[in-house]
């Protein structure tokens, strides 16, 4: 039997939806609205199934879903996987509507028993569940899967003709708005300097914003600081806003929200700097500064400009 994957063109995040997928067992088949993007053989998918339809050259969820039914139809697999994107949430949203199925959403893991581990509370509860149907749909919690390759295969390429109908194209992206940024972009960054309350000011952000041009980093904040004014939404980390996954998270007088964390717990290395040694974030953290981070940022800059001075 086998497992369908919906490979968003250019989302790494479908990587690791593949990646999860294998261990479902069985031939496993993907699904692109358009080109993906990436050689998804090497990752073991053995058919593309890639849908060529101007109409869908606009995101409309409805569509995609339908497109996942008409492969549903032919292939009958045990399971269907998407990243846990908005998107990959959006699309197997509808498609559980549409064939009246339960939908698992946040799984990190698979059991050879039918069942599934996901995070739940924002990364704060492990559950296992199984689900009770034939056909599985889920979604991959971002950053949660290591995404890695298998071999160095290609995989067959099908054109699969969409079978939408108006109604399915009702809902669809008619115009994209760029978010204007200035240097690194936070979902993609290395490195991200992130503050919270304890940053005192939408001023006190200015050191912030000087050790992340050393670090050559993008720079975040809290939901609070997005509530408070100080900083746009387009720059909060956690559940609600962006979820990161960079090789360091350095945390500036953020507490640790439950929130919070689900948003940078994918960072390879979490630096938290706070003036409380009880701070929630210190227990996720893999280093830890405690102290007034109005002198502590600054040091560090210091430090780094001597470095690359010497």
């Amino acid at each position: 039997m086998s497992v369908v994957v919906l490979v968003e063109p250019g989302e790494e995040l479908s990587l690791q939806a593949v990646t999860l997928a294998r261990d479902l067992g069985g031939p496993l088949h993907a699904l692109s609205v358009g080109e993906p993007g990436t050689e998804l053989g090497a990752y073991g998918v053995e058919t593309l199934h890639r849908v060529e339809d101007d109409r869908l050259s606009a995101y409309a969820p409805a569509a995609w879903a339908a497109c996942l039914e008409q492969l549903i139809d032919r292939l009958s697999p045990t399971a269907v996987v998407a990243a846990g994107t908005n998107r990959g949430n959006e699309v197997l949203g509808h498609l559980a509507a549409r064939r009246d199925l339960p939908f698992a959403a946040n799984v990190i893991a698979v059991g050879s028993d039918g069942t599934v581990t996901r995070v739940r509370w924002g990364g704060s509860l492990l559950e296992e569940a199984r689900i009770d149907s034939e056909l599985k749909l889920l979604t991959v919690a971002p950053h949660m899967v290591e995404a890695n390759t298998l071999n160095g295969a290609s995989a067959t390429v099908e054109t699969l003709e969409a079978e939408v109908s108006d109604a399915d194209l009702v809902v669809r992206v008619v115009e994209h708005a760029e978010t204007p940024t200035a240097g690194v972009s936070l979902a993609e960054a290395k490195v991200v300097v992130s503050g919270g309350r304890g940053v005192g000011s939408a001023d006190g952000f200015g050191m912030l914003e000087e050790l992340a041009g050393l670090l050559n980093a993008a720079v975040g904040c809290s939901r609070v600081v997005t509530m408070a004014g100080w900083r746009p939404h387009t720059d909060q980390v956690g559940q609600t806003g962006t979820k990161v996954a960079p090789d360091l998270y350095i945390a500036c007088g953020i507490s640790g929200a439950t929130q919070h964390i689900a948003g940078c717990k994918g960072a390879k290395k979490i630096l938290a700097i706070n003036s409380d040694a009880e701070a929630p974030i210190l227990a996720n953290a893999d280093y830890a500064v405690i102290g007034d981070l109005a002198e502590i940022v600054p040091a560090i800059t210091a430090e780094l400009r001597k470095a690359r001075s010497s």
